[in-house]
């Protein structure tokens, strides 16, 4: 059974030759054909999910894992829009997304008709390619998809496919007609991928061999063995300084892996000695704001960035873009540089375990709070886990702890928000053979709440909530409690976790104290016949005098 609409019947076809795996469909009427089509398909798996938001970011944690697109599809009206938090994300994650919109046709756009919005052209700030498709024309609308399709698949981005339907809706017919075949056939073998950039490897070889002070940052990555290879091989040089974080997925003694808990409390001099002559920055978004406002402070003479599909200027000093994987690059580079004398490297390892010591002496002495928590449950994650972590204070409080190597951390860093941070974990878990661990912070899971709503969550899904009562992050950073106005910017509550967890199926337990969290902790990663949810109750008033004396210990 497929849709007789010859419009649903291109798209379809066009995700089954691109060998698009999954679509999630979120309920609705105007985007019944492209339903049919897709829930029939024997190539593509599909899943239903009611919430446009949840759904999204469900996929974007699907495609998240897989590298692959994966398609959401909705009706018309306001429904695209709850699109808009994931395809924001995706765009600045370069995840692929492929948001399939059914629509009115064109003649009942602001005329008064019910459930219709202007949806041409409403994503285009946060979208890497889009296809408005139009009835009775074959060729383009087959050219239109297929270009939209290849493009989120090797860009590496969302892409927007709006699809009119005039009524009747449900029609149906045994067989997708055979032009509409061959036609998608045809535009896919027309298009080919973008040429690769040729690299001077001469001139970058000569600065990389001049300069003996080089610092290689990494931001958001996917867990790559060939990367971390290339990048251990290159700071061997001790002229080579690497800065990772947690979402890095990268790991090395020799590496520093809390940016934050070394550069703080430098001094002038000490910023001079760590600012680099060469900076070489790969990966996504990076969450230290201090070695942002170093780098733009104390600017290299020299800043390449290194990827295949988007230059990033950060420091605001950029003079190479190189549009290469960087396993490739640092690969293809090898052979023509030089190690450099130099105690750039060592100096900064040295420094890293000196703070190291202290975090451990602050450790053994630091009352119950937020900090304590999280040095208890990432030391408690069992080996070989996925951890999705969600924004704000919870993303850093991880980047200051040696976090066990053997886990993969993933976090949506592209708009940094507190949106949809559960659903993604739970399109991860869902894709994922190994256990998804999710800690969020209370306001972060309350807000994304609806995410529970959803029948694909594995048994072993885990949620560990921070729950410290509000938006603690604004007594931490500088402002807020400097005004009148905290209450709305923190947002206090006295809310639980415990009636959500019953009404969506899981196994719910809530702690206190360090004592009762390691004694849940014990058997929380168990097997089980329930999703869990651990919620840690942490204390408003302490947590950021806590953190404002672990910086000082320092």
């Amino acid at each position: 059974m497929y849709p007789k609409k010859k419009l649903a019947q291109l798209v379809i076809t066009a995700c089954e030759q691109y060998h698009i795996k999954t679509v999630v469909i979120s309920p609705g009427s105007r985007n019944a054909p492209l339903t049919i089509g897709f829930s029939n398909s024997e190539k593509i798996n599909t899943l239903s999910i009611v919430d446009e938001r949840c759904a999204a970011f469900f996929a974007l944690g699907i495609a998240q894992q897989t590298q692959e697109p994966v398609a959401i599809v909705c009706t018309s009206g306001s429904a695209l829009l709850n699109y808009y938090p994931a395809i924001a994300e995706a765009y600045y994650s370069k995840i692929p997304l492929l948001v399939i919109s059914a629509d009115r046709p064109k003649h009942l756009i602001d005329i008064g008709d019910g459930q219709t919005i202007r949806q041409e052209h409403v994503l285009n700030n946060h979208i890497i390619a889009e296809a408005n498709l139009v009835e009775d024309d074959l060729e383009n609308n087959a050219k239109y998809i297929c270009t939209a399709i290849h493009t989120a698949k090797f860009k590496k981005g969302p892409v927007h496919i709006n699809v009119p339907f005039n009524e009747p809706l449900y029609e149906t017919v045994e067989f997708i007609e055979s032009d509409v075949v061959e036609e998608i056939a045809i535009e896919k073998s027309r298009i080919k991928s973008p040429d690769i950039l040729d690299v001077d490897y001469k001139y970058l070889s000569e600065v990389w061999n001049n300069s003996t002070r080089k610092l290689i940052i990494v931001g958001v990555n996917n867990p790559s063995e060939r990367l971390q290879k290339v990048i251990d091989e290159i700071a061997e040089d001790e002229s080579v300084l690497v800065f990772i974080e947690a979402t890095s997925n990268l790991h090395n003694e020799k590496f520093v892996n809390s940016i934050d808990k070394l550069i703080t409390k430098l001094t002038e001099d000490d910023f001079k000695k760590l600012q680099p002559e060469l900076l070489i920055t790969l990966g996504g978004m990076v969450v230290s704001k201090r070695i942002k406002k170093m780098l733009r402070t104390y600017s290299p003479a020299h800043h390449w960035h290194v990827d295949s599909t988007r230059e990033m200027n950060t420091y605001f000093c950029l003079s190479e873009y190189i549009k290469k994987e960087p396993e490739v690059f640092f690969s293809e580079i090898k052979s023509s540089i030089t190690k450099v004398k130099s105690n750039y490297r060592d100096t900064w390892v040295k420094e890293k375990y000196a703070r190291t010591e202290k975090h451990d002496s602050f450790i053994k002495e630091v009352k119950y709070s937020d900090f304590k928590v999280f040095d208890i449950v990432l030391k408690s994650i069992p080996n070989d886990r996925q951890l999705q972590v969600s924004n704000s204070s919870i993303i850093r409080y991880v980047q200051l702890f040696d976090v066990n190597p053997t886990l993969e951390i993933f976090c949506n860093r592209g708009t940094s928000g507190i949106d949809g941070s559960t659903s993604t974990a739970i399109g991860a878990a869902y894709v994922n053979t190994i256990q998804t661990v999710c800690i969020t912070g209370d306001l972060s899971f309350f807000y994304d709440s609806n995410a529970l709503w959803n029948t694909n969550i594995p048994k072993d899904f885990r949620v560990i909530i921070v729950n410290n009562s509000g938006g603690g992050i604004f007594k931490i950073i500088p402002g807020p409690k400097s005004t009148n106005a905290l209450p709305y910017f923190e947002v206090p509550h006295q809310l639980t976790a415990e009636h959500l967890a019953k009404m969506y199926d899981f196994e719910y337990k809530s702690v206190s104290d360090a004592e009762s969290l390691q004694y849940e902790l014990i058997n929380f990663y168990k097997k089980s016949n329930q999703p869990k949810i651990l919620e840690i109750f942490t204390p408003s008033n302490l947590n950021d005098e806590v953190l404002k004396q672990y910086f000082n210990s320092l």
